[in-house]
């Protein structure tokens, strides 16, 4: 079942509940906002759609832009979900099929040309997707995301660590909500808005509607060597489903969990990408640097717009 819906009011700069749909296979939550290319905008965790509220106000003028909330997060509905990690994963692959199908088969999408934006576990997902859909994107925007295994001297954050490999500290987390509390302040350079950190904590307020958050930091893989990379991992070393296709890079400089090691391996494999950091952004880049964000995203997407 999904989390209670809370009304518009209580969500401020996100799209008009007129903009809010329902996939009918599954029931996950999406925005539907904006007319022209099509832009699929993936979060991760432990956030959801509302993430993307800046970046949506500033792409929808001229392109549609499709921001879902993962299963389990945000008003998507807490599906059962299955014990291993990698099929944790798969269960997400599925219901981003069935978004994509209900986008082109009824609601008038295209099944080419899609741009996809990606945060957090959003990168890894949107190009697993891909890879098993069989898509290849128009362009593909990257922000403070991973796809490929953590890059040499990199070291997950004690309290992801301890969230994953102590099943104490998880299900004291997931009591307390500690992990989506301490991102709203923590992932962010410039305070949020009391209503926005209220916003953004809205879709876990029930202690049943907060199993996907740990559940997703228990699926970090630690090496290359864990049957979730070979799910996850676009394209093997070489990054083949990236090589050739136009790549925007954003990187909040200041995430304490991205850090610029992660952006200096997105530079290593991907030479061709167009690199903006944004040295006084944390992880939620799309909120410390939304007007930057938002004009800079823009320009790459008509740019590199085909014909």
């Amino acid at each position: 079942m999904p989390p209670p819906t809370p009304p518009a009011s209580l969500l401020p700069g996100y799209p008009a509940a007129d903009r809010w749909r329902r996939v009918p296979r599954t029931g996950q939550h999406y925005v539907d906002t904006g007319s022209g290319p099509p832009v699929l905008l993936l979060h991760g965790n432990p956030s959801w759609s509302y993430q993307w509220r800046h970046l949506m106000a500033a792409l929808s003028p001229d392109f549609r832009c499709v921001a879902p909330d993962l299963a389990g997060l945000g008003l998507s509905p807490r599906p059962r979900v299955p014990a291993a990690a990698v099929d944790r994963h798969r269960l997400q692959l599925d219901h981003l099929d069935a978004l994509f199908d209900d986008l082109v088969d009824g609601r008038g999408a295209p099944r080419d040309g899609w741009t996809l934006v990606l945060h957090d576990w959003g990168g890894a997902l949107g190009l697993a997707w891909a890879r098993r859909r069989g898509l290849r994107p128009a362009r593909v925007v990257v922000l403070n995301s991973i796809c490929f295994p953590w890059p040499s001297g990199y070291r997950l954050p004690v309290y992801l660590r301890w969230i994953r490999d102590h099943r104490g500290v998880a299900a004291l987390a997931h009591a307390t909500n500690f992990f989506p509390r301490a991102a709203v302040r923590g992932g962010v350079v410039a305070p949020l808005r009391r209503a926005e950190r209220r916003a953004y904590l809205l879709p876990l307020a029930r202690s049943g509607d907060r199993r996907a958050v740990v559940d997703f930091v228990r699926g970090i893989p630690r090496d290359e060597r864990e049957e979730a990379w070979r799910l996850l991992d676009p394209g093997g070393d070489d990054g083949a489903d990236l090589r050739g296709l136009p790549l925007f890079v954003g990187w909040g400089m200041r995430d304490p969990v991205f850090t610029p090691v992660v952006l200096a391996e997105w530079e290593r494999r991907f030479p061709h990408a167009r690199v903006h950091r944004y040295p006084d952004a944390g992880h939620y880049v799309m909120e410390d640097a939304a007007g930057r964000l938002g004009r800079d995203v823009r320009g790459f997407l008509s740019s590199t717009e085909r014909g």
